[in-house]
């Protein structure tokens, strides 16, 4: 078995998002830290973004905005946030006070980065929400997932090595080939506060983990207690 049976369309209904046309790569691997750059670098060519941040949206003065940045309309930047390009903002879409955006990452209409919350190399799908105090690694959140207060998604294994998941059908453990891999979040997804969820971890749409739950693998149904 290969990774590229690990599909996005399993996890999110793309057809329902406003880039969704454009993840045409069956991997769902493809949309995390450096490929997903390169995705996210091919947007900005589309929308025109140069070497400097392009900015319709509404961006406060206290902010700060660092190379290849898009902006979209009714997008809203709070003081003190920090965003590194690449990166695409979408429309209605909020960037919270004290907000570290680390680049390689693209967050859809109307998601949430919320306060203190640190992204890298990250989907935020469509009403996505991560709205305090929480880190994303090299994670995938899609449509209307929403993280509790301090969940943590990490991306890097305490012996450093390539991830591996856990299959939904087979249950069977098979490579990401990355070294740095978080989760995937299906749509409706949601963990409750202080939640971790080890590198490798799938959860399936609709389900949940709850309050601080440590969890790895893959939940296909119901909840991680």
């Amino acid at each position: 078995m290969t990774t590229s049976q690990i599909t996005l369309s399993s996890f999110v209904d793309l057809k329902a998002c406003l880039h969704g046309s454009l993840c045409t790569e069956t991997n769902a691997f493809a949309y995390v830290g450096k490929a997903l750059g390169v995705w996210v670098e091919s947007l900005l060519d589309e929308l025109g973004v140069g070497d400097k941040p392009k900015i319709l949206g509404d961006v406060s003065p206290g902010a700060y905005l660092q190379g290849r940045v898009y902006i979209a309309e009714d997008a809203i930047v709070e003081p003190t946030a920090f965003i590194q390009g690449p990166c695409y903002i979408g429309p209605g879409a909020e960037v919270r006070h004290g907000a570290y955006i680390r680049g390689q990452v693209y967050i859809g209409t109307k998601a949430v980065v919320g306060h203190t919350t640190e992204v890298k190399g990250s989907m935020f799908f469509d009403h996505a929400k991560a709205g305090h105090f929480a880190y994303v690694g090299d994670s995938i959140l899609g449509r209307d997932t929403n993280l509790g207060a301090g969940t943590k998604l990490a991306n890097l294994p305490l012996r450093r090595s390539i991830i591996k998941v856990k299959d939904p059908t087979t249950d069977q453990w098979i490579s990401t080939e990355l070294q740095k891999f978080g989760a995937i979040m299906g749509d409706k997804a949601q963990t409750g506060c202080n939640a971790v969820l080890s590198p490798g971890t799938l959860l399936l749409p609709g389900t949940a983990v709850l309050p601080c739950v440590h969890f790895r693998g893959t939940l296909r149904q119901g909840f991680a207690r």
